[in-house]
C-alpha cells in the first residue's frame, strides 16, 4: 500500500488544513488561503466546521466519478456498458490493475485519512481551549465520515487495513500494515458511528450530518451484518423521530438541484458545478444522451446505460421507471439547446447518421435519468461536465426498507403491520395505490423493491453481495446483460455473466499496493 502518497503525507496534510470553509448555508464556499497551525487555529466552531466541510465533497470524487456506477450498477447487472472504463465489471474480469479499482481504494482511504487527521488534530486541540464542545462536534462529524469510508472499504474490498494515525505512518515510512478481517473493519466503522450518534446534533444546517444520519448508517451496516435486531432498532429511531419524510417529487430529487438536501436526505455528497473538476458532480456526463448535452456542455457520452434486465424488472404501473430512465417518448420542455429549441424529446427512432443530432442510438434504447439536470439555464448550473446535484448516500426510503427487511430477518415471510407500513409507504410514492398494498413480505420482494427504488444510486451490488455467494450467483447467472441489435428486429444480443467464485463478491486490492505492501497479499488477521 502506497500510504505515503495515497492516504496522507505532510504536504497533503498542509493543503488540507489550508482549505477552510466559511460556515454558511452552503458550507462549500471558496476556501481561505490561511495556513493554520494547532496553536493558532481551530479556536472556534466556525473554523472547525470549515475543516469538516471538506469531507462532503472532492475527497470522494475518485469513487464518485466512475467507480460508483462500475461497482454498484454494472457489476450488479443494473447497467450495461461497452466503455473500457467500465466493461470489466460487466463480466467479472476485474484485475488489480483496473483503473476503477485503484481510484476506489484511493478515494476511500483519502476520506478515511483526511477524517482521521482532523480527529487527531481536534483531540490534541481540546486541552488548549476552555470549552471543547465545538471540537467534540467536529470529531463526531469526522468520525461519521471515517465510519462510512470504512463501510465502503469493507463492502468493496472485504478485508482491508485500518489506519488510525496516517501522519505517523507517513513519517516513519513503515507501511507494512496487514489486512484486517472484514467483520472487524465493520465493527470499527460502527464504533465511529456510535460516537457520531452520541455527539452530533439532532438537527443541523442543510447538508450536514446529524445524529440521525449516524443512526441510519448504523442500521444499514447492521443489516449488512444480518444483525436484524440492531438494524430494526436503529431504523426505528430514525422513523419515530419524525424528522424525515419521503420527498413527494421523486424525479425532481434527481434532476433538479433545488431539491438538494430535502427532508428525505440523511447523508448526501455535496457538489458545486462552479468548482469544476472534482468539485462538481460528473455523473451527467457519463449517463446522459449526446443529443441533449454534447452541443452545449461537451458531454453526454451514454457510457453506461440501463440494462435490459433492469428494464424488465419494473412492475406495470411503477412510476419510478419513468422517473429514473429516459425511454421513447420521454420529454422535458424546459431542457432546451440548439438541437431542441422547444424542449428535449427522447426519440429512439434513429435510422441513419443524419438523425444523430435529434435521435438516440443506444444499445438498450434508454439512458439513465437520475443525476441528469439537463443543459443548464433557468437557475440550473452546468459547468462543462459538472453539476450541483447531490449524490444520495442514505435516503429515508432506505431506512424504511431496512426496517421492513430487519423485521423479516431470517424468517421466510412476515405480515408484521409496522414492516408492511414502512414497505408500502415507499410503494405509495411510486404510484401504487392502497389497493395494491402488500399484505406479507419475503426477502425476494424486498430485494426487488430495493432494486427499483435505488437504481443507479450505486447500491444494488452490495444488496446482492450481502445475500451470500449461492444466492448472488443465482441472481447474476440469470441476468440479461446484453443489448438490442440494430437490425430492425429488436432482437437481443445476449450477454451473460457468471459469478465463478466467492472471491468475485469483492474487487481485488490494487496490484501496486500489494507490491508496495506485501502484507496485503496475505490472509487477513483480527484487529480486535
Amino acid at each position: 500500500m502506497k500510504m505515503k502518497t495515497k492516504i496522507i503525507y505532510p504536504a497533503l496534510l498542509l493543503t488540507m488544513l489550508m482549505f477552510t470553509f466559511a460556515c454558511k448555508k452552503d458550507f462549500l464556499e471558496k476556501p481561505s488561503r490561511n495556513e493554520p497551525t494547532l496553536e493558532t487555529y481551530y479556536d472556534n466552531a466556525t473554523q472547525v466546521r470549515g475543516a469538516t466541510g471538506l469531507l462532503y465533497n472532492s475527497i470522494w470524487y475518485e469513487y464518485q466519478d466512475k467507480a460508483f456506477h462500475a461497482i454498484g450498477e454494472v457489476l450488479s447487472g443494473n447497467m450495461y456498458t461497452g466503455d473500457p472504463k467500465y466493461n470489466t465489471y460487466l463480466n467479472f474480469s476485474i484485475s488489480g490493475t483496473d483503473e476503477q479499482v485503484t481510484r476506489s481504494w484511493y478515494a476511500f482511504y483519502k476520506v478515511a485519512g483526511n477524517a482521521t487527521v482532523l480527529i487527531n488534530t481536534f483531540e490534541q486541540k481540546k486541552s488548549r481551549v476552555s470549552d471543547p464542545a465545538f471540537l467534540t462536534q467536529g470529531i463526531a462529524e469526522a468520525r461519521f465520515m471515517r465510519g462510512v469510508a470504512y463501510f465502503y472499504l469493507a463492502r468493496v474490498f472485504g478485508a482491508v487495513p485500518i489506519i488510525t494515525d496516517p501522519v505517523v505512518l507517513a513519517e516513519t515510512g513503515k507501511f507494512n500494515v496487514p489486512r484486517y478481517l472484514q467483520a472487524d473493519v465493520l465493527k470499527f466503522a460502527i464504533e465511529d458511528l456510535k460516537f457520531a450518534e452520541a455527539n452530533l446534533q439532532p438537527s443541523d444546517e442543510p447538508g450536514r450530518v446529524t445524529q440521525y444520519s449516524a443512526k441510519g448508517m448504523m442500521a444499514k451496516i447492521y443489516l449488512y451484518l444480518k444483525d436484524y435486531a440492531n438494524a430494526k432498532a436503529k431504523a426505528n429511531e430514525v422513523i419515530t423521530s419524525g424528522k424525515f419524510s419521503l420527498y413527494p417529487d421523486y424525479s425532481k430529487m434527481f434532476t433538479d438541484p433545488s431539491a438538494n438536501n430535502n427532508p428525505e436526505v440523511l447523508f448526501a455528497l455535496q457538489w458545486l458545478a462552479a468548482g469544476g473538476y472534482s468539485i462538481g458532480n460528473p455523473i451527467q456526463a457519463y449517463v446522459g444522451p449526446s443529443t441533449l448535452l454534447l452541443p452545449t456542455t461537451g458531454a453526454g457520452w451514454s457510457a453506461i446505460l440501463p440494462s435490459i434486465d433492469l428494464l424488465n424488472s419494473y412492475e406495470f404501473g411503477d412510476k419510478r421507471r419513468g422517473w429514473s430512465i429516459m425511454e421513447q417518448g420521454f420529454s422535458r420542455p424546459d431542457w432546451k439547446n440548439v438541437n431542441f429549441p422547444n424542449g428535449f424529446v427522447y426519440d429512439t427512432t434513429y435510422v441513419t447518421n443524419a438523425d444523430e443530432k435529434t435521435k438516440i442510438k443506444t444499445g438498450t434504447r434508454s439512458n439513465a435519468l437520475k443525476y441528469v439536470v439537463g443543459p443548464g439555464g433557468n437557475g440550473v448550473n452546468v459547468n462543462g461536465t459538472s453539476t450541483d446535484i447531490n449524490t444520495y448516500i442514505l435516503r429515508y426510503a432506505d431506512v424504511l426498507l431496512i426496517y421492513a427487511e430487519a423485521t423479516l430477518g431470517a424468517n421466510a415471510s412476515t405480515a408484521d403491520a409496522t414492516a408492511l407500513k414502512a414497505f408500502n409507504e415507499v410503494r405509495h410514492r411510486a404510484g401504487f395505490g392502497v389497493s395494491a398494498d402488500k399484505t406479507s413480505l419475503n426477502a425476494d420482494m424486498i430485494l426487488h423493491e430495493r432494486r427499483v427504488e435505488f437504481a443507479f444510486e450505486g447500491d444494488y451490488w452490495f444488496d446482492i453481495q450481502r445475500l451470500g455467494f449461492a444466492k448472488a450467483k443465482q441472481i447474476v447467472d440469470n441476468q440479461e446483460r446484453g443489448t438490442y441489435g440494430f437490425n430492425g428486429k429488436h432482437e437481443i444480443q445476449s450477454i451473460k455473466a457468471t459469478l465463478r467464485t466467492e472471491a468475485n463478491l469483492f474487487i481485488p486490492i490494487p496490484t501496486t499496493e500489494i507490491l508496495t505492501n506485501p502484507e496485503l497479499g496475505k490472509p487477513a488477521v483480527p484487529y480486535y
